[in-house]
């Protein structure tokens, strides 16, 4: 009974302090006003440590953007040097080269037939090039210039843009093609044959590199021209469309799904249109300057309008490459590892045994093809300078020596950088030990063979050595990385493939790019 009655009074005590609370809460919302609700706004309290990952990552995106200005122009300025490398070399060391293999080929009798080519394949490609040069040096004589001025500076202003934008277009196909085309010239005129009238191949390919380097150079003088209209044009109108122009390609370009394989191509494509572009702002202060009988007052007249087209490619390049890492979440490291994939491209064409040209690599990789841009300059040089005098004529030479100087210079230093940047991320063991593709006559153990033969010879006569301690660098140089043999191994071998997958799925994130072919063609296509 006693234990009966403390219970009752436990659930009376309990009904109490309920029905206390049942009014105290009808009471408040009685109460209920707009002080209150401003009140509890202002006091009321969040931790933002319960969600500590979030916001850790945000921030982290924050400080990835203010990166990506840094390390996104060190990436152009190495690919700029890169390109204007491969610029130099069609002034400066191919007529020599040219001048060279003419000499070989006119004292061969001196030297016998104790070879079976009568030239190096290098000769022959430079020879081809250098008669390409000066067959569409002559061709661009027949297209005037002051016409075309007259022709585009007639035209409305939308139907200007509307043209400047096909151009545009136009010369990404032109590039992505005729890198083909030009290929396809070197391959046929230097492949073995063993029939001598098989190489009458190499005529149609001939004309047709011919006709792709006098319209793509048509082309890029029809850009120059429109450029320059819109220099001179009084209420800068058209300058102002054409750089608004590229402040669509952010629109086109920001809210796509990107990857890294991707972004590098579009970087490549970047680093070309800046080089372009800045070749084109030269093209148009020579010509200015020839109508204002090289008055350099009427330079920093043109000054603030090529200041305005630099800021704007830089700005929305910055732009562009910032939300694109934000979006699809990429690290700005990764640019560092584009650099040391161009660095690995030239340094790797250096090597003796070496399968093309690094300007020819530099073509590939970015869509950048010296050719039809050399031709339009020498035409706007020529035209615009005239050479008269014993005086004038050692100054041109004077003149060539310096741009000699000048690329030679640089690519000592880029060969200095790329080394540095390859030994950095780690990928010296790619260079000793090259991607070996099995052909389909030959079994992969064969060619395994043969590198063995010539892999002593190779590191000896490589200029990518470095002054490196033996016992550092012998285990690299003997492992071959799962990536080499996923690429190098025949179909007969899919089995052992299926073995190592699970090897490869713990790969680094930098071995990745390391899985591009470095002959991408015009950087615009993985094959």
């Amino acid at each position: 009974n006693h234990m009966g009655s403390r219970i009752c009074e436990r659930f009376d005590l309990k009904k109490v302090v309920l029905k206390n609370q049942v009014a105290t809460v009808a009471e408040g919302e009685n109460n209920l006003s707009l002080l209150r609700f401003i009140s509890a706004e202002l006091t009321r309290g969040y931790f933002l440590e319960h969600n500590e990952a979030k916001y850790t990552e945000r921030r982290e995106r924050v400080y990835t953007c203010m990166r990506i200005p840094k390390e996104l122009e060190k990436l152009m300025f190495f690919g700029i040097f890169l390109c204007l490398d491969a610029f130099l070399y069609v002034f400066t060391l191919l007529p020599l080269r040219v001048f060279l293999a003419l000499f070989r080929f006119i004292t061969l009798p001196c030297y016998g037939l104790r070879d079976r080519r009568l030239l190096q394949p290098a000769q022959v490609c430079d020879i081809l090039k250098g008669v390409i040069l000066v067959i569409c040096y002559f061709m661009m004589h027949y297209v005037d210039y002051s016409m075309m001025y007259h022709l585009i500076r007639g035209q409305s202003v939308i139907k200007l843009y509307i043209i400047y934008n096909m151009l545009e277009v136009a010369d990404r196909l032109f590039s992505s093609f005729g890198q083909d085309i030009l290929d396809a010239l070197y391959w046929t005129a230097t492949e073995p044959k063993e029939r001598k009238r098989a190489h009458i191949g190499v005529i149609p390919h001939f004309f047709m590199a011919v006709l792709y380097v006098f319209l793509h150079a048509i082309l890029i003088m029809v850009q120059a021209t429109t450029l320059n209209v819109a220099f001179n044009s009084h209420n800068k109108s058209l300058l102002t469309i054409m750089m608004s122009n590229n402040f669509v390609e952010i629109k086109g370009s920001v809210f796509k799904k990107f990857e890294k394989n991707n972004l590098f191509q579009m970087s490549n494509s970047d680093i070309k249109e800046r080089f372009t572009n800045y070749v084109l702002l030269l093209i148009v202060c020579l010509r200015n300057m020839e109508q204002f009988s090289w008055n350099p007052d009427h330079l920093w007249v043109l000054f603030p309008d090529v200041c305005m087209v630099v800021a704007s490619e830089i700005a929305v390049d910055i732009v562009k490459h910032a939300f694109i890492t934000k979006f699809n979440d990429i690290t700005a490291d990764v640019y560092s590892e584009y650099r040391a994939s161009l660095a690995f491209d030239l340094v790797s064409s250096r090597q003796k045994n070496a399968y093309t040209d690094y300007s020819d690599s530099v073509s590939r990789r970015m869509g950048f093809i010296p050719l039809p841009l050399a031709v339009l300059l020498i035409r706007v040089v020529t035209s615009s300078i005239k050479v008269q005098g014993v005086l004038a004529y050692v100054c041109v030479v004077l003149f060539y020596c310096g741009l000699i100087s000048l690329k030679v210079l640089n690519s000592i230093v880029l060969l200095g950088k790329s080394c540095q940047y390859v030994k950095e991320a780690k990928m010296e063991e790619k260079l000793f030990n090259p991607v070996l593709t099995a052909t389909p006559g030959k079994p992969a153990g064969k060619q395994q063979s043969m590198f063995k033969s010539t892999q002593d010879e190779n590191e000896s006569t490589s200029v990518t050595n470095q002054p490196v301690h033996q016992k550092e660098n012998t285990p690299s140089l003997l492992v071959t990385s799962n990536s080499d043999q996923f690429l190098t191994t025949p179909d007969g071998e899919e089995k052992d493939i299926s073995q190592d997958s699970s090897e490869l799925k713990h790969r680094s994130s930098k071995k990745d790019l390391l899985e591009i072919d470095r002959f991408t063609i015009c950087g615009n296509r993985i094959d």
